[in-house]
């Protein structure tokens, strides 16, 4: 018996994709296995799943790209990729296509476990968002995942585009580098790193450098504000 909650497990190595959907069915959930990109691409087209597992290191294409490829017609299903890439820069570029958590292997299985359970519950969670977010003539419409400044189109990435939606849901308040890197990223913040304000400045470069009216202000040890003057 199912609690109705069906996963994909996208990985290569047989053995491990074995282990995760035993482990999963233990839990009462329904688990299915696709050992490449091609065939988790194939049966996301044929069916709905609440959550997916993905591999990075794929035989025939990178979970990064059907990571993209998920992202293109849907938004909203968890993601949790589980890979053996365990740099900042590999996390970052998980994030940046679009997953919603990260783990390293080797793994705890409870570990993978609880994360799971965490997506799961945080989707279901998430109230219908509203239509769009305004800041000045900067808006944010959530349904079409579009920015616009001044009427005109801001070509943003999934990254760039949770960040600004995080800063416009909290206009004229301050957030700090850990609020970011937990709330946007899901990561704890290293102080030795600066992805933070690359992305910030990335931001800036789309949203304000056209713009006499700057939109995203730094507040010096603080965090940054996005704020109409």
């Amino acid at each position: 018996m199912t609690n109705n909650k069906h996963i994909l497990v996208v990985e290569d190595e047989l053995k491990v994709a074995t282990f995760i959907k035993k482990g999963l069915q233990t839990q009462s959930f329904e688990a299915t296995i696709a050992s490449d990109g091609e065939e988790a691409i194939s049966l996301l087209s044929e069916q709905n799943f609440d959550l997916i597992i993905l591999d990075l290191n794929l035989p025939d294409m990178s979970g990064l790209d059907v990571c993209k490829h998920v992202r293109e017609s849907n938004t909203r299903v968890p993601i949790l990729m589980l890979t053996a890439l365990g740099t900042m820069a590999d996390k970052l570029s998980g994030f940046e296509v679009g997953t919603d958590d990260y783990m390293v292997k080797p793994f705890d299985f409870m570990e993978l476990l609880v994360r799971v359970k965490a997506l799961l519950k945080r989707t279901e969670e998430i109230p219908q968002p509203v239509e769009k977010l305004q800041v000045a003539d900067l808006e944010l419409d959530l349904d079409e995942k579009v920015a616009r400044r001044g009427g005109n189109v801001v070509e943003l990435t999934a990254r760039e585009f949770s960040l600004l939606e995080y800063l416009m849901r909290n206009k004229g308040k301050v957030v700090s580098k850990v609020d970011i890197a937990e709330k946007v990223w899901d990561i704890n913040f290293d102080t030795g790193t600066n992805f933070v304000e690359v992305y910030i400045n990335y931001l800036r470069n789309k949203v304000d450098k056209n713009f006499p009216n700057k939109l995203i202000h730094t507040v010096v040890g603080m965090g940054y504000m996005l704020k109409h003057k």
